[in-house]
C-alpha cells in the first residue's frame, strides 16, 4: 500500500508567506535605492537657479544629502523623499509643486515680522526620479520569490 503524506502536497502557508514578504522587502528596497540615486543625479551643483519645471540646483549640497528611502513593513510599502530642513516639511515639499504660502519675512515697504505671500514654480525631482525607474520594478520582482 502507498503511503502518502497529505501535508506535504500543499504549501506551507508560513514558509509562503515569509518568502513573499522577504521577495517585497528586497524587491521595494532596491527600487527605493533607484529611485533615491535617480533623484539625487538629478540635482546639479553649481550657483545658478534652475528654470521652473526642471530639478533645483544644490548651492551646497544640503537637499542632495537629505533624500533617503526606507522600506515600512507594516504598510509593505517604501517611502522615498528628502528629510525636512531645520524642522521645516514644507521646504523640499515646495519644490515638488507649484504653491502659494505665506511666510514671516522682511519685505521692501514691510514691517518686520509681516506674513508675506510669496509663490512658489515647481522644481519637481522626487516624481520624475520615479517615473524613470517604475519600469524596472516588474523586474526586480521576477523570480524573486524562492
Amino acid at each position: 500500500m502507498i503511503d502518502l503524506k497529505i501535508k506535504e502536497l500543499f504549501f506551507d502557508r508560513a514558509e509562503v508567506l515569509g518568502a513573499t514578504d522577504k521577495a517585497t522587502r528586497q524587491a521595494l528596497s532596491k527600487f527605493g535605492a533607484f529611485v533615491r540615486q535617480t533623484a539625487k543625479s538629478s540635482i546639479r551643483s553649481r550657483k545658478a537657479v534652475s528654470q521652473p519645471g526642471q530639478p533645483p540646483s544644490s548651492h551646497v549640497g544640503t537637499l542632495k544629502r537629505l533624500i533617503f528611502f526606507g522600506y515600512d513593513a507594516a504598510a509593505k510599502s517604501v517611502v522615498i523623499g528628502p528629510m525636512p530642513f531645520n524642522g521645516q516639511a514644507t521646504v523640499p515639499e515646495l519644490l515638488e509643486q507649484d504653491h502659494v504660502a505665506g511666510t514671516t519675512r522682511r519685505a521692501r515697504g514691510k514691517s518686520r515680522g509681516e506674513v508675506v505671500t510669496m509663490t512658489y514654480r515647481a522644481r519637481p525631482f522626487m516624481g520624475p526620479a520615479m517615473e524613470q525607474e517604475k519600469k524596472k520594478l516588474p523586474s526586480l520582482w521576477a523570480a524573486s520569490v524562492k
